[in-house]
Formats: structure tokens, sequence, C-alpha cells
């Protein structure tokens, strides 16, 4: 991959994707996979203002061993010193680049119980920070190819042609493949805006979902619900954008009212396994029962991990001719896959999702219908026959999608 396109794409995570301020801290999270591409984003922070750029780097291989010898009291305490580095993000809004490059397989064989028992005592350590950082800096994630996850996606080309196709996709799906991909990031943010103002001026109260894989999903949404896509807003008035890709317009439904069943259209990576061709049926909210051909015990352990594990936290629309379902390409990332077509997510759901939620406490958010959850896990259900239809607060019926896309 040429290097004058690949310095394009790391201004893109700097300038578009964070949005670096002048004097701001930058906090990078990587693996060892392309520290070329990370020196080019270091250098990108720098040029955009940051007063100083700091890469946490991270090795899959490492991760696992950890895993599976430290011990569950271990992983079970916050260090001092990973305690002070939340405290200082927290304390000082720092921007936060989360790089992907995980292989998808690369947690295959941990003892997810003790994983699961893991984060469940580390969540409350960690929310305190989480809580006060929420809508007060920017952050986004993008992604570059390590050769493991190349040869997952690309499995009949060499380490190398698998690592340069993965670049391809990569950029063309995250709109950087251009002469001007912060051009072409400010158009896409246009439309997704105007998506958005047409859905919020509907006055929905519940969208259905039906597909001919036996998706019949009713979901309710929250009295002050509004539909939200592309850049998000601090609450100090700093543009950024989290997802790089993003194709979506999502909403954070009302917890504990949604009735029916949905199929899976793609695998879902969960802590470093895969969950195929999955359901999940809900009542009254919340999931009853799910099935999988493969990972249903790991699938079991997700909508348990807490209260809030079985409710949805997310609506998330996506037209089934996206450029990453155009592509062809099964990422086995959810970055990308959730933006393929429509997505639901587990969990933990959005106080910006709420109509002046800047004037609300997280638990003000929790009372009107924001769902609580230590996780948040996106899933996609999206098809080329889906049929989404929205009912207004009078009754009225509107079609939002059809055969898979757009509406309107």
């Amino acid at each position: 991959m040429r290097k004058t396109q690949l310095k394009r794409y790391a201004k893109l995570l700097a300038r578009v994707g964070l949005n670096v301020k002048k004097g701001q801290t930058v906090f990078i999270s990587a693996g060892l996979d392309m520290p070329e591409f990370v020196t080019m984003t270091v250098e990108e922070c720098y040029k955009a203002g940051a007063s100083e750029v700091f890469v946490e780097w991270s090795h899959q291989p490492i991760e696992k061993l950890n895993a599976n010898y430290r011990s569950l009291e271990s992983l079970s305490t916050m260090k001092p010193w990973v305690k002070a580095k939340w405290e200082y993000k927290a304390d000082n809004y720092s921007c936060r680049l989360f790089i992907e490059s995980q292989d998808p397989d690369g947690m295959n064989g941990v003892d997810q119980e003790k994983m699961s028992q893991a984060r469940r005592a580390i969540f409350p350590q960690v929310k305190p920070f989480r809580l006060k950082m929420e809508n007060r800096h920017q952050w986004c994630i993008g992604a570059v190819p390590s050769v493991a996850w190349a040869k997952k996606v690309f499995p009949n080309l060499s380490e190398k042609k698998a690592v340069e196709e993965m670049w391809k996709v990569i950029l063309h799906t995250s709109r950087a493949d251009g002469k001007n991909p912060v051009q072409a990031w400010k158009e896409h943010n246009a439309d997704l805006d105007a998506r958005c103002r047409y859905l919020n001026g509907l006055g929905l109260q519940f969208l259905e979902y039906k597909s001919a894989n036996g998706t019949s999903l009713k979901v309710e949404l929250n009295e002050d619900g509004v539909f939200c896509g592309g850049k998000e807003k601090t609450l100090q008035g700093r543009i950024f954008n989290p997802n790089i890709p993003t194709e979506e317009v999502f909403t954070s439904p009302k917890a504990g009212s949604a009735d029916g069943i949905v199929y899976s259209t793609k695998p879902l990576s969960y802590m470093g396994e895969l969950i195929e061709n999955f359901s999940i049926r809900f009542e009254k909210g919340r999931a009853v029962e799910v099935k999988a051909e493969k990972g249903e015990e790991l699938l079991k352990k997700m909508v348990s991990m807490d209260d809030g594990a079985g409710m949805l936290g997310e609506c998330a629309l996506i037209p089934y001719d996206s450029p990453i379902n155009e592509s062809g390409v099964l990422f086995y990332n959810t970055l990308f896959d959730e933006n393929a077509s429509c997505h639901l997510a587990l969990g933990h759901g959005f106080n910006e999702c709420l109509k002046g939620y800047e004037k609300y406490t997280d638990e003000e958010c929790k009372k009107r219908g924001i769902n609580d959850s230590m996780i948040h896990v996106d899933f996609m259900i999206g098809s080329r026959d889906m049929e989404i239809v929205g009912i207004t607060k009078t009754g009225e019926r509107v079609q939002i999608f059809q055969n898979g896309n757009w509406a309107f």
C-alpha cells in the first residue's frame, strides 16, 4: 500500500475521527502489527495540535497467556498504575484512538467462565472513570490489517497478498482510498445527518422488523429518544467521529420493551471467539432464549453478564447496499460487519440518544429508558428482504426500510 494513501488515512483518523484540538493529550491503543502506520498517526495527531501522544501497545498472544496463567483474583484486581492511567485520562478528557487488528480466532481455548467473572469484577472499578469521560472526550475506532486477521478473511491468498487486499478493503469501506478522505467524510456525515433529521421528525414510538429468515421483532422507543449517526459532539461542543467506518443511523430503545425473535445474518466475534448462526428471542424486553450452531454457551454467558446484558441498548439502521456489504467481504470484526447491514446491540445504551441528555445525570437517563450494562455487543440482523416499519405515537405506520434498504 502506498505511503501517501496511508498518510491520508492517518490524517483522517486524527482530524476527522478524533478531531484533535490544540493542547490535547492523545492515547493510542494498538497491536504490534503496523508500527509504521501507528507512527504516521502519532505524527498526524501532533500536526493537529496534540501536546502529547502516548501509544499503549498490546499483543494478542500475550493477552491469551495472561488469560490462561493469571489467577481469577489477579485478573479481577485493578492495579494501582492501571487506576492512575484511568484517572489521568478522565481528569484530562484525553482523546483515545483504538486501532484494531486482532485475530478473530486469537482467544480460542481461553476459559470463558474465568474471563466473564473477571470482567464482572473489573467493571465496577472502571465504571466511575467511564462515566466521568462519557460525552466529554473524543474517541475513535479504526483498523489496520494483521497477518492473522488478513489470512482469516482471505485464506486462499499468501500472507503478503492477504494483507495488501485487507488494506484495500479497509481503506475503501472507510472512505479513505481517495485523494481527499476528509472531504468524503464531510459529505457522508451530511447524508447521515439528513436521515437523522427525517426520522426524528416522525415521532416514532415503535419499530417493527420482519425478514424471511424468521426475524419478527417489535421494539418500543424512548419517549424522548432521538436518532443519531456519523459525527458526534462532546458536551464542550467538539465534533468527532467515533467509528471509521460507519454507515449507521441509530437510537437506544426503551429498556425492557421488545418482543419477538431475531436471527443473525453474520457471525459475531465476542471475546476472541466466533458465535455463528444464532437467534435470540425476547419477551418483555429480555432475551429469554438463545440458540446458536456455534458458540451457544458463550452466547448464554454474554446475555447473563449482568441485569442489563439481555436487553437491547441499540437499534442501528444500515442499508443492505452499504459499501461494506457490497465489498462481499466478511471481516469477522464487529467494527466492519456491524456496518454491512442493520444490527442490534445487547447491553449498554447511549445517553446521547435522549433529547436534552446533557441536563440529566447518568442515573436519570437510565430511569428515562436507557439500558445499563457492562457490555455493549452489536450483532447483525440485516438482510436483502428486511422490512422495517415505524409506528408513530398517533398510530401511523411509516415504511423505514424496504427490501433491505432505506425507503426514503
